[in-house]
């Protein structure tokens, strides 16, 4: 892309007013950037407002775009538009295709096959540990991880891909020069090296609330499918796995706990047809995926009496001593030996859970 084109297509997206609907509408009509902005202003009048057609008859606005040009000089920072090979073409297939992307990491990644791991922030110990688990098989299996940068499920996926072959994108709904939420600084950087961060919104754009949604369209839009960790009945995640549906992709969940209110959301979309997958290997059968069979997201069964004792509900400390027999001092001892190993998790209110 020659300069002139690229400072065309970044003045278009930066001007105000301009939602992406109206670009592809003026990209559509009038061809590309540099042809929009030598159409005459009633011309341009067809397709936007008078407010808007007025700032693109004024021309491109060349201290509004600098910044964003010379993040562009820095290493691994790129924008890819609509007319670019590097364009995720699953996109292409959405009915709101952003005109334009921000992405920091390896375009290469955005046409790699991928799948996108969702749901709730505040996850379970469980949760986290299937969701870096499916993702870690997944990606080694070839696909790519696709979520959203947020705490919980999002968080494990991304790792989960980031140990696998097919590494990760994190699609997020602030500008690239801001990372949210700050815990994931690490985890971004991660990710840039391999795989990408990915957003839609010009550079210092804050966390609106607003954002989050639609940046879910992208999220399912570029993957083949959606599986759902955990969620609550109210949970974003939802949202993504309705569009998912809506542009054709593959939705699928894990169940939980009838007790669990973040396995609800999951049941739910099982009852409105989402494949229930209690295996990586579920979702590469769904998707006729050709590769090797993936191993188990799930571990080895350990036989212990204590374990055993716990089942795979949250259970309290006092139901373990009736359960057990054990004193409260040794039960403690046996517990904290457990979370050691990774086979229990501590939950508040004096709860533990069973991981293996």
């Amino acid at each position: 892309m020659s300069p002139s084109e690229l400072n065309a297509w970044l003045g278009l997206a930066l001007t105000p007013k301009l939602g992406g609907l109206s670009y592809r509408k003026l990209l559509a009509a009038l061809g590309g950037p540099e042809q929009i902005y030598a159409t005459p202003i009633h011309t341009l009048k067809q397709y936007v407002n008078a407010d808007v057609a007025q700032r693109i008859a004024n021309g491109i606005d060349l201290a509004s775009i600098q910044p964003t040009l010379d993040w562009l000089a820095q290493p691994n920072n790129h924008i890819v538009t609509l007319a670019d090979s590097h364009y995720p073409q699953r996109l292409l297939e959405i009915t709101d295709p952003p005109p334009l992307l921000y992405v920091k990491g390896r375009c290469d990644f955005l046409n790699q096959p991928s799948l996108a791991i969702i749901g709730s922030r505040s996850t379970t110990p469980q949760g986290q540990l299937n969701a870096k688990n499916f993702a870690h098989n997944l990606a080694d299996a070839g696909l790519t991880i696709v979520s959203g940068l947020a705490l919980g499920v999002d968080t494990a996926a991304h790792q989960g891909g980031l140990q696998g072959a097919a590494g990760t994108i994190a699609v997020v709904g602030t500008g690239l020069d801001i990372v949210y939420p700050a815990s994931n600084k690490s985890l971004a950087h991660q990710i840039v090296e391999y795989g990408a961060v990915v957003s839609e919104f010009p550079l210092g754009t804050p966390s609106i609330a607003s954002n989050f949604p639609r940046r879910n369209r992208i999220i399912s839009g570029v993957s083949m499918g959606c599986l759902v960790v955990e969620a609550a009945l109210k949970s974003g995640s939802l949202i993504t796995a309705r569009l998912a549906s809506e542009q054709g992709r593959e939705v699928f969940a894990i169940p939980g706990s009838i007790h669990s209110p973040v396995a609800r959301g999951c049941h739910y979309l099982i009852k409105q047809g989402a494949k229930l997958v209690e295996s990586a290997q579920d979702i590469l059968d769904e998707l006729r995926w050709q590769t090797h069979t993936a191993p188990s997201t799930a571990p080895a069964l350990i036989s212990d009496p204590l374990l055993d004792n716990m089942g795979f509900e949250p259970c309290h400390i006092d139901a373990l001593i009736a359960r057990s027999g054990l004193t409260a001092q040794t039960l403690s001892a046996m517990l904290l030996e457990k979370e050691l190993m990774g086979l229990v998790a501590t939950l508040p209110g004096g709860m533990y859970q069973r991981l293996i």
